[in-house]
């Protein structure tokens, strides 16, 4: 009996865990009745009804790793495709994102399998989305031909990441970042780059990171337009995803650049979502002067507030000198 509510409250915790985002803590719980167990625990979820719980199991599948995690996670993803409804939308999008975390070789194939399921169909741009996000953590050369066929045979109409991983593959570094730099490409085409490679940076690709902040700072005049505050947006979600590393690789030029597009956005955003970001990069680019402007924007709900009154703190404590 005991042993039974041991079970019971290690599936509630770790279901608990995942549902409060508590990733550290999940997947310290996936790790304390062992491989064996575990595993087994965790395949009796996927086949639970509710969607939440087949979600833990997922990222508890994944944690545990291998080839036999990545099979698992292919068969199961194959079922929540066919199930049709929310639930399984959800715990597809887990998978999915899952399998772009497991460096098995074998999660590469059942990605592309993925791909060309949803290019025969219609599927929800955010499913293309996830997926093509997913793939560049498994970059190959080979991928470049399958990517190129679906995004053919699905013919999106909106922007999406899928187009975005497209020229990832299809560039190096140095091509890439001639391209960030080239006023002809549209800034749609640039933003689709940069929502995939928020997902991760490699260092050869870091200078290209610097011509899209270039990029960011020759929009200032149009940083209010929809498609140049998109842009911005999205480029400061990457920086600030992968802040304590790419901040400090920034050269003083890109840090100027970048120091002026944030004040513009805190300026043109005031109380809204697009300042936020600002203020937290503002932060780390900033000048002591800087300060001001962010109390004469500074929020009133206090959640909101408390971002700008540290940032405001740590520009004070700083230097009055430049970036």
């Amino acid at each position: 009996m005991t042993r039974e509510w041991d079970v019971k409250q290690w599936r509630e915790e770790l279901v608990a865990a995942y549902r409060f985002g508590e990733e550290k803590r999940a997947r310290a719980l996936v790790r304390q009745p062992g491989p064996r167990k575990a595993r087994a625990l965790l395949e009796s979820m996927l086949e639970e009804d509710e969607g939440l719980v087949r979600q833990a199991a997922v990222l508890g599948l994944a944690e545990l790793g291998g080839a036999a995690s990545a099979r698992r996670l292919e068969q199961q993803l194959v079922r929540e495709e066919a199930r049709g409804d929310r639930d399984g939308d959800s715990v597809a999008e887990a998978i999915t994102q899952a399998l772009g975390e497991l460096e098995e070789t074998s999660a590469r194939a059942s990605l592309v399998r993925r791909l060309e399921r949803l290019a025969s169909g219609n599927p929800d741009l955010g499913e293309v989305n996830t997926l093509a996000r997913a793939l560049w953590h498994k970059r190959h050369p080979e991928l470049l031909s399958v990517v190129r066929r679906s995004l053919e045979k699905l013919a999106l109409s909106e922007m999406s990441s899928l187009g975005g991983l497209l020229v990832l593959l299809e560039k190096s570094p140095g091509e890439l970042q001639s391209w960030a730099s080239d006023s002809s490409v549209s800034v749609e085409h640039k933003t689709e780059v940069l929502t995939v490679l928020e997902e991760e940076v490699p260092e050869p690709f870091v200078p290209a990171v610097l011509a899209f902040i270039s990029t960011a700072h020759v929009l200032l005049d149009g940083a209010v337009n929809r498609e140049a505050s998109y842009y911005c947006e999205r480029l400061f979600i990457l920086l600030l995803r992968h802040r304590e590393r790419l901040i400090p690789l920034l050269p003083p030029e890109s840090r100027a650049e970048l120091r002026e597009v944030a004040r513009r956005r805190v300026e043109a955003f005031a109380l809204r979502d697009g300042s936020l970001r600002a203020a937290v990069l503002l932060r780390d680019v900033g000048r002591t002067e800087d300060a001001n402007l962010l109390l004469a924007h500074r929020p009133e709900e206090s959640v909101l507030a408390r971002v700008f009154d540290d940032a405001v703190a740590a520009l004070r404590s700083r230097p009055a000198r430049g970036p």
